[in-house]
């Protein structure tokens, strides 16, 4: 008995040093992204050019990124054709990132409801739903002066996303989070360095870009900060809730309204994009790193790649 008390004592031991070194890790990266967003941020109403007309020579997204790049229906497209798509398509974008930084925000406040106002991690907690706040309404201005109506998601993903939003906590939350917000960042890369698309789309791309990174990595590590000692059936329920999660967030993306509102044949535009081999090789790779980075946390089970392939990320 003598040898196991002081065996015992020593793994409790051990157990509080590694989770008072684990705290210690998450408020220095708390610190440094506060820091950070005090150096780097910005004010979309006063930095983007909201006052210079839309010039109907400028793209909305690279064209590549459009739907139909490559296809059939494209080749026949005229110039302004394609560039008033790519307009609305950009628009499409912009109104699902709306959608779900609207669920992001709640998913974060009730994660920190009540918690000590004094951790680091609570202060930025805030700092990225003041961040979404302004994002959201920097999409908004912008879809409407790409001329493009709302494009909401379907009723019934709206309804899913307002369950969602209500019910899901831990690493369901904050890697559907990152799912959301990597695969707007690799587009957002290329659009903001495209000289073919509109100025204020190129410099509201970067704003996005620059602050999203810094809710990027604080996703990436609540993640694996909720998946600390979770065993196989968590990991598996909670690996399909993302990607279905996954799968609603990107189909979502572009709209099909979109082809009907510039003119074009839907039924015809939706078989061509439903085939596009092209757009499908972007989105995987858009998606590279975060596959591997949910590989790591176990959360790419054989009913989560189901999902991930049908919305053509893996």
């Amino acid at each position: 008995m003598t040898a196991t008390v002081p065996e015992q004592g020593l793994e409790a031991g051990d157990v509080r040093h590694a989770a008072d070194r684990h705290t210690a890790e998450r408020h220095d990266t708390a610190e440094r992204l506060l820091r950070s967003s005090a150096e780097l941020s910005f004010d979309p109403s006063t930095q983007v050019d909201w006052e210079t007309p839309l010039n109907p020579d400028d793209h909305g997204m690279s064209p590549e990124w459009s739907s139909l790049y490559g296809t059939g229906y494209w080749a026949e497209l005229s110039e302004a054709k394609r560039k008033e798509l790519t307009r609305h398509e950009a628009a499409s974008v912009a109104s699902t990132g709306i959608w779900f930084e609207m669920i992001l925000q709640q998913l974060v406040l009730r994660d920190f409801y009540a918690k000590d106002p004094t951790d680091p991690s609570f202060q930025w907690a805030l700092t990225e739903i003041a961040d979404e706040c302004r994002h959201s309404i920097m999409f908004a201005r912008g879809s409407a002066k790409l001329g493009a109506p709302a494009y909401v998601p379907k009723r019934s993903t709206v309804a899913l996303g307002r369950f969602c939003a209500a019910t899901w906590r831990g690493e369901a939350a904050y890697a559907s989070i990152l799912v959301a917000e990597e695969v707007l960042d690799v587009m957002q890369r290329d659009w903001m360095r495209d000289e073919r698309v509109a100025p204020f789309v190129r410099t509201i791309s970067n704003i996005h870009v620059v602050e999203e990174s810094r809710h990027m990595k604080f996703a990436r590590e609540e993640t694996k900060e909720n998946l600390r000692g979770a065993g196989p059936v968590r990991r598996h329920w909670q690996a399909l809730a993302v990607a279905m999660a996954a799968y609603f967030i990107v189909t979502s993306m572009w709209n099909e309204k979109v082809y009907a509102n510039v003119g074009l044949d839907t039924r015809r535009a939706l078989r061509e994009a439903a085939a596009n081999e092209h757009h499908k090789a972007l989105l995987r790779s858009s998606c590279a790193g975060l596959m591997e980075f949910l590989g790591s946390c176990g959360l790419l089970t054989r009913p989560a790649l189901y999902f991930y392939r049908r919305a053509n990320l893996i």
